[in-house]
């Protein structure tokens, strides 16, 4: 990767028209490890306008050239799939096998879905005797988050692809690298130029110059619900669409017939993966209050079983939480559990005994949570 301090505008690495530079921060030792390169409005411009410029052209692309571009970009990144999953476990902390193996994996399972919707897709249908076209928005804004990274890249450039779309990207700061091999495969594909564009930077300057600028036809945006309300507002103002995914709390519910070993072994799995930070993370734990002793004694003995460690090292299954805010957050939440009377069944305060540095947090289950805690409203597993 040669690219840190560039963005992919017009079919071409660019410096930024304001030089500026951001460390990226390894989670597990608190250390930064390389730098991009951040942008202003004016790169948004920049990248606004190679993707207007190549909208006509490639909004009359047949399927089978978009098919023939989609084929060639599962190709390309395939080469490059490990090295999206060791860049994501450096950026984010999630352990190696599983970057490589399921964060980077879902880089090939999306592409080749894609391909597979596009191949029958109908872009025109009759409704009684109304004929139904569906054509390319325009200019697409597609902003992702930084847990899960490769994923939600192509859940947002490969549908405006084989629309037709053009677009700009921006990935989260906080996990920027693999964007910028995913940038890499993009132009190693042949991607038309302009069709393509990906600048770094923050939300506050570059997310919002995007969803506030009036070349951009569409926004599409993952992450908190904070950063999502912004994103409408200033998207208001042009009259764009708005496609967001928000937040996350899910409800983990087990019903007295089933099989109590399995299920909260498996809730319980679910929530650590990835070390908590799934918007589908199952984070809340119903179950019947006559089995409430013994559902802690089994998920106690399941969160004791994942190795919090170097995320390098194949028998870690937790590594870090991705940055000193996140690990800041956990810290406070799980104190509020403690003082307001939550049953601390394992897990707690501080990192594991055995680590000294890095953004690390021990597996962690509260009993007997009630829904005026505060921990019943965040991120953390209770049951």
């Amino acid at each position: 990767m040669q690219h840190e301090k560039h963005f992919y505008i017009d079919g071409k690495w660019v410096d930024p028209i304001k030089p500026a530079l951001l460390d990226v921060i390894d989670p597990s030792t608190e250390e930064a490890f390389t730098q991009i390169a951040v942008g202003s409005a004016a790169d948004v411009d920049r990248a606004v306008a190679a993707a207007r410029t190549a909208f006509p052209a490639f909004a009359r692309t047949t399927r089978k050239e978009r098919l023939e571009l989609l084929r060639a970009i599962l190709a390309e990144y395939n080469k490059r799939r490990n090295d999206a999953g060791d860049a994501i476990s450096r950026e984010m902390g999630a352990p190696l096998q599983f970057a490589r193996d399921i964060q980077a994996g879902r880089g090939t399972a999306h592409l080749e879905r894609m391909i597979e919707v596009l191949e029958t897709y109908p872009f025109e249908s009759v409704e009684g005797s109304t004929l139904i076209v569906r054509e390319p928005i325009g200019v697409c804004g597609l902003i992702t988050p930084w847990n899960w990274p490769i994923n939600q890249i192509a859940c947002k450039v490969l549908p405006a692809l084989a629309a037709g779309c053009t677009m700009v990207l921006k990935p989260s700061e906080e996990a920027p690298l693999d964007a910028i091999i995913w940038s890499e495969v993009m132009e190693a594909a042949g991607t038309p130029k302009g069709v393509y564009n990906m600048i770094q930077g923050s939300g506050a300057v570059v997310g919002e110059a995007m969803s506030s600028h009036p070349g951009i036809d569409m926004m599409s945006f993952t992450g908190s619900t904070r950063a999502g309300i912004r994103v409408a507002q200033a998207a208001a103002t042009t009259v764009k669409r708005v496609a967001q995914e928000l937040g996350g709390k899910s409800a983990n519910i087990l019903l007295p017939d089933v099989d109590f070993q399995m299920a909260v072994t498996k809730g319980i799995n679910s929530m650590m993966v990835n070390s908590g930070q799934s918007c589908t993370a199952p984070t809340r734990m119903f179950v019947p209050a006559d089995r409430h002793d013994e559902v802690k004694s089994i998920a106690k003995a399941a969160a004791e079983r994942f190795i919090v460690g170097d995320p390098r090292s194949p028998e870690t299954r937790l590594g870090p939480v991705v940055n000193a805010t996140q690990y800041e957050k956990i810290q406070r939440l799980i104190q509020a559990g403690i003082d307001e009377g939550a049953e601390l069944v394992t897990g707690g305060p501080g990192r594991p005994e055995h680590l000294n540095r890095g953004y690390y947090v021990r597996p962690t289950v509260f009993a007997g949570v009630s829904n005026d805690m505060t921990i019943a409203l965040a991120t953390l597993s209770g049951v």
